[in-house]
């Protein structure tokens, strides 16, 4: 009996020897593996830290390159290319110079640029009124201002104002002024939207005779209405019509 607890002991502590020395070495692999995972952890902190601004830009621009002729993975043909840089001259022909795009573009080239230009040349007539407007009013005030109000009015078109309705008209000329440029720097943006669609529309979509577009006046129906209630009769409004057809 002797015998067989002590032969019990002993296997007991063989086995707790055993595993301990099984988690020893499983702890000793984890390790290892973790110091080379940050090992390379740090040879890429290390690669990104030594690429200098410079290499990076040089590196984003070479992509950008790149994408110019490729689409999702897949080389663009020559035709593709071709069609593409069409559509993004006419815009940037019109931002130059407005109406150029229109000119590239073909089609009814002729009646848009009459318009563009007949736009421009209004905007830059209602800036030289508003100017003229806000001048007016301003030299009186500082005429006003060295005089300290004595004697007549320099602008005897202005001698019925108050100091008060002439800051008033200054800032409603100075206002105007400021929409009308802002006005004509929209307009001339919206020339080189009309390029660019135009061509997009020409080069990479095809409108053919079976899609047609129509749009006339008309005359909508209006229906008095009160507490509620329909009253009896009704009008018309004019209004607009578009009227799409694909075939």
């Amino acid at each position: 009996m002797r015998y067989i607890l002590l032969a019990l002991f002993l296997f007991s502590i063989s086995a707790s020897l055993y595993a301990q020395q099984q988690d020893s070495t499983k702890n000793g692999s984890l390790k290892e593996k973790m110091q080379v995972a940050d090992s390379i952890a740090a040879a890429q902190d290390t690669v990104k830290k030594e690429e200098t601004r410079k290499e990076r830009k040089e590196r984003e621009r070479a992509e950008k390159e790149r994408d110019k002729y490729y689409y999702k993975g897949i080389k663009k043909d020559s035709a593709r290319l071709e069609i593409e840089h069409v559509s993004r001259v006419a815009w940037k022909r019109s931002l130059i110079l407005p109406g150029w795009g229109q000119y590239t573009n073909g089609g009814l080239w002729w009646v848009k640029v009459p318009i563009i230009y007949g736009g421009l040349v209004t905007g830059y007539l209602v800036f030289d009124y508003w100017q003229w407007y806000y001048k007016k009013f301003l030299d009186e005030l500082a005429y006003r201002v060295e005089t300290n109000g004595q004697g007549d009015a320099g602008d005897p078109d202005l001698q019925f104002y108050e100091t008060q309705g002439l800051v008033t008209q200054k800032d409603y000329g100075r206002r105007n002024r400021d929409l009308t440029i802002l006005i004509t720097v929209g307009f001339w943006g919206l020339n080189a939207i009309e390029a660019y669609v135009d061509s997009m529309l020409k080069n990479r979509w095809n409108i053919g005779p079976n899609t047609t577009m129509k749009i006339g006046p008309t005359l909508m129906p209006t229906y008095g209405i009160a507490g509620g209630r329909a009253l009896g009769g009704y009008g018309f409004t004019p209004g607009i019509k578009l009227t799409m057809n694909m075939n």
